[in-house]
């Protein structure tokens, strides 16, 4: 039966949307297939890992209003035979029994298939619990303030994702490993009601990676023990983790009087040149605050040792505080203002990375000994 017959590009793109939740290596073979269905001059592409699922639509004018099919196929091998072809060739799909045939020009191969009823699509909720539509740029930017401040495999399994909070007419984002937190907020046009929900980290990192940097609309719907994310030609439903979030209020320290103003850019490139220096192993840095001046040392096992001096403004009590350097690159580099705001207590309290006259962004970082 002929299934799909388009050219490579209308396969192709939508393919290469799903394809970064397609497990590799799983327990259950047709989680590494992809569902493609026909529906007349639609194509849709779903992939999923059981929590996360992707379904990606594209118009093919081309195609025959009568056509209607779906089977499910490996995502990776049919992408990596696509990729292989020339541009613009047309492509033809047919499904026998279960095998895929995929024919383009003289070129023919042949895929084993599963069946379209093994498919484990996630059960959709009907009740739409709360709706939000903001611009993909913004989703994007927010997400991407904190995201890298999430855990990776933490036995604390709600620390491996990151909290989305819509209250009154504010969307917040927080992320935290234990020993750094980041927390971003956009306003919102409408007041919504209150929710917290901890979205998991591949859900994340999959929204960042699919969101433009444009003010299209995306549209968030809260569903029961679900969040479902529309835009552009893609749907992606992720299930909520289910656990208690750290009170994200109680971290961020409040009142510090040691603050100092940085070039953003300046101190970056400055951390990274002392990086180079820094125990491999423990990633330490030791920030020397004295009046007028900051001093940056960095050392390893070979008893190598890097000195970086930045001038600031500063007049008050010396500081001699430890951090992991990693974690002050990694907000840093994340950031886009020209400046940042850096507030510090004593050597053995956390400090608040903040951007000057903006109450939108915080950033919490704990301190480590050296």
């Amino acid at each position: 039966m002929k299934l799909i017959q388009t050219n490579k590009e209308a396969l192709l793109t939508p393919l290469q949307t799903i394809t970064g939740i397609v497990e590799k290596r799983h327990t259950l073979p047709i989680l590494s297939n992809v569902l493609l269905e026909r529906k007349k001059e639609e194509i849709s592409c779903v992939a999923t890992d059981l929590e996360i699922q992707i379904t990606t639509t594209t118009k093919d004018n081309a195609a025959s209003k009568e056509e209607i099919g779906s089977v499910t196929v490996a995502a990776k091998k049919l992408q990596d035979i696509l990729r292989a072809l020339p541009d613009k060739t047309k492509i033809t799909l047919e499904s026998e029994e279960n095998r895929l045939l995929v024919k383009a020009g003289k070129s023919r191969f042949n895929l084993q298939t599963l069946p379209v009823e093994d498919f484990p699509k996630l059960p959709e909720s009907k009740e739409i619990l709360d709706k939000i539509t903001i611009q993909q740029g913004e989703l994007k930017n927010l997400l991407l303030l904190v995201q890298y401040a999430m855990a990776q495999q933490d036995i604390r399994y709600y620390l491996n994702g990151l909290l989305l909070v819509t209250e009154e007419n504010h969307l917040k984002a927080v992320a935290t490993d234990g020993h750094r937190l980041g927390f971003a907020m956009i306003k919102l046009k409408a007041t919504q009601k209150k929710n917290e929900l901890i979205l998991p980290r591949k859900a994340i990192l999959e929204l960042t990676k699919q969101l433009q940097d444009n003010k299209d609309p995306v549209t968030i719907e809260i569903l029961k023990n679900q969040i479902r994310f529309t835009f552009s030609n893609v749907v992606l439903i992720s299930k909520l983790v289910d656990g208690k979030f750290p009170d994200y209020n109680r971290v961020i320290p409040p009142g510090y009087q040691k603050q100092i103003e940085l070039d953003r850019m300046l101190f970056l490139q400055t951390l990274q040149r002392a990086s180079i220096l820094s125990n491999e192993k423990f990633r330490g840095v030791r920030l020397i605050l004295t009046t007028g001046n900051l001093r940056i040392f960095c050392s390893n096992n070979e008893q190598e040792e890097a000195e970086e001096e930045l001038e600031v403004k500063y007049e008050g009590d010396a500081l001699d505080i430890g951090f992991n350097i990693a974690y002050l690159l990694d907000v840093l580099n994340n950031l886009t203002s020209e400046t940042v705001l850096c507030s510090f207590g004593d050597a053995n309290s956390s400090a608040l990375i903040t951007v000057p006259n903006n109450d939108n962004f915080k950033y919490v970082v704990m301190p480590m000994r050296i």
